[in-house]
């Protein structure tokens, strides 16, 4: 009984001291204010709405202040999501990502670099549809003025920059020889990775393979990437990556 009784309580102890190193970490996060920026509501046509929440709880947990913008503009196109297929309307990308902010969201116009230490871009088909053009022109595209100009305000304040999913690329056309990942190339796992990377090397940047459990930090640039459903990997694996990208992003704030 004695020798069951000082198991547990070795055990009781690693697990208060997890527990403890947990908290710690967390709280030297406290008061970090950061930019989320959504393209939408839903995969094909929007911000991808499980990394979007990932990305909140992971923040939320560290103790961060969010706020949440999306630029005042058309969506490329509207997508049936239980089809799969286009449909005939038009939907505005701050008005559907108001969905997932609980409307609690400002025009992207008006975030201030100043009144914040990092910012965010969840992934998704809307970050290559209505932040740039990427879904369409590749390499080629371009991005939207108003989602350029923030980036490179939080990149000339040395202030980080967390992107998930296909979101990296917005920074492979900002910012020339940066370091992104997108996932694992050359894996079946992450079926649309190897073609990304080599449109995203042809640009002068670099591609870095990652795990989707990783992040990869270009320190030089403050930029912080995950692959998110660049891979085929479940949902908890996901929601892993992205916490590793927030706690990347919360360390350099």
């Amino acid at each position: 009984m004695l020798t069951l009784l000082q198991h547990c309580g070795r055990n009781l102890l690693t697990l208060r001291t997890v527990q403890a190193v947990h908290q710690s970490y967390y709280t030297t996060q406290m008061g970090k204010r950061v930019a989320v920026v959504l393209a939408g509501c839903g995969v094909y046509d929007g911000s991808e709405i499980h990394e979007a929440s990932a990305v909140l709880v992971h923040l939320s947990r560290g103790g961060a202040t969010v706020n949440m913008f999306a630029p005042d503009i058309d969506q490329m196109h509207v997508i049936n999501h239980l089809k799969g297929a286009p449909a005939e309307e038009k939907r505005n990308v701050l008005v559907e990502s108001a969905r997932l902010a609980r409307g609690n969201i400002q025009d992207l116009s008006k975030l201030s670099v100043q009144d914040h230490d990092a910012i965010i871009f969840p992934g998704g088909f809307g970050a290559a549809k209505n932040l740039c053009t990427w879904a369409v022109q590749g390499k080629d595209c371009s991005v939207n003025e108003e989602v350029k100009a923030t980036l490179q305000a939080f990149h000339s304040e040395g202030k980080p920059i967390g992107l998930c999913c296909i979101s990296p690329v917005l920074a492979a056309k900002v910012f020339p020889g940066c370091e992104v990942t997108v996932g694992i190339e050359k894996d079946d796992k992450y079926p649309d990775t190897t073609g990304c990377a080599e449109a995203i090397n042809q640009l002068g940047c670099k591609h870095v393979s990652k795990s989707v459990g990783e992040s990869h930090v270009d320190q030089k640039n403050k930029l912080v990437t995950t692959s998110a459903f660049m891979c085929n990997a479940p949902i908890h694996e996901i929601f892993d990556g992205i916490g590793s990208m927030v706690k990347d992003v919360l360390k350099m704030a």
